[in-house]
């Protein structure tokens, strides 16, 4: 008589072939395994099985959790936004909780928290009024096994801090299920009942995000220069006075709409044509230049938005009136 014995392969209940997940086989699968031996006796093949053994798949508990800005944000007194990338790498749907640590060592100052927010729209940017503000304690919704949720921090920076200084902040995501070494596991916790058992991250993630406030001031710096009817540099009738203005943008960012104004003074005349930039001639007339010049309005100069460490030179002639 001669005897073979076969095992089936492992069957997944109720499932075709398992998805490929960060944390393995989705938890609450049934993995069913029943051996088959066939065999020869009195000359007839015949075949038996044994009884089937089911294991129930553990609940797996990963997270990760990163910043999505490339780097500091920049920001300035009021209200700034900074942006994460929640992962559930487990094998089963859980829930996160988060807490945002806004006084972080070495900070050069420090933001106040206003919220934390969702990204309920997945347009990966904070809406006000339509991403979820999550009320206390800050949790999640559920998120299934790979799932990913962009989380906003919502923080003030406050007024007094000056250019350039760093603040960063601290977000903890903690799975609501349990944290702690890797190993450790929750009975009955997990997904249809089954254990949740603690993976290589802990359940627990901590990413930081940073700020930095730019500050950008203009500093307006005029001169004249004189060249009297006779050749010399008196200031008599006659004699023409050119004004030259420097803008002066420092610190970090930049500025918006910046606008140089200045009016024509009393006893002169202005010099018509004599508007410029740069050196480079601007007309009189409010067209489609940067400048425009008159008598009664005075000169105007639109810069628009000029980054730091940018200098912008305005000139024009007036005459003294005899």
């Amino acid at each position: 008589m001669s005897t073979l014995l076969t095992g089936t392969a492992l069957a997944l209940a109720a499932m075709g072939a398992a998805p490929a997940l960060a944390g393995g086989v989705t938890a609450g699968t049934l993995i069913e395994n029943t051996a088959v031996a066939s065999y020869e006796e009195a000359g007839v093949t015949r075949s038996v099985q044994s009884n089937t053994v089911a294991v129930r798949v553990d609940e797996l508990l990963d997270v990760t959790l990163t910043s999505l800005d490339s780097g500091p944000v920049t920001a300035r007194p009021g209200n700034a936004v900074l942006a994460f990338e929640l992962t559930n790498q487990g094998n089963g749907p859980e829930a996160f909780r988060l807490i945002a640590t806004t006084a972080v060592g070495g900070n050069d100052f420090d933001v106040a928290l206003r919220a934390l927010a969702v990204d309920s729209n997945a347009n990966g940017i904070y809406d006000e009024g339509i991403d979820e503000i999550l009320a206390a304690p800050q949790t999640t919704a559920e998120l299934a096994a790979d799932a990913a949720l962009t989380v906003f921090v919502l923080v003030t920076v406050p007024d007094g801090v000056t250019d350039s200084q760093i603040s960063n902040v601290d977000l903890v995501a903690e799975a609501t299920t349990g944290s702690g070494t890797p190993g450790t596991t929750f009975s009955g916790a997990g997904a249809d009942g089954g254990d949740a058992i603690v993976g290589n991250t802990g359940a627990l993630a901590t990413a930081r995000g940073s700020l930095r406030n730019t500050r950008a001031s203009v500093e307006l710096i005029k001169s004249v220069s004189l060249r009297d009817p006779f050749g010399g540099t008196g200031a008599v009738p006659g004699s023409i006075a050119t004004f030259t203005i420097e803008a002066r943008v420092s610190g970090t960012g930049s500025v918006a709409n910046l606008l140089v104004r200045d009016a024509i003074p009393a006893g002169t005349t202005y010099a018509p044509g004599t508007l410029a930039l740069d050196t480079t001639p601007l007309t009189d007339a409010a067209d489609g230049d940067a400048g425009s010049a008159s008598q009664s309005d005075g000169i105007a100069v639109t810069l628009g938005n000029v980054p730091a460490g940018t200098r912008r030179t305005i000139t024009f002639n007036v005459t003294v009136n005899p």
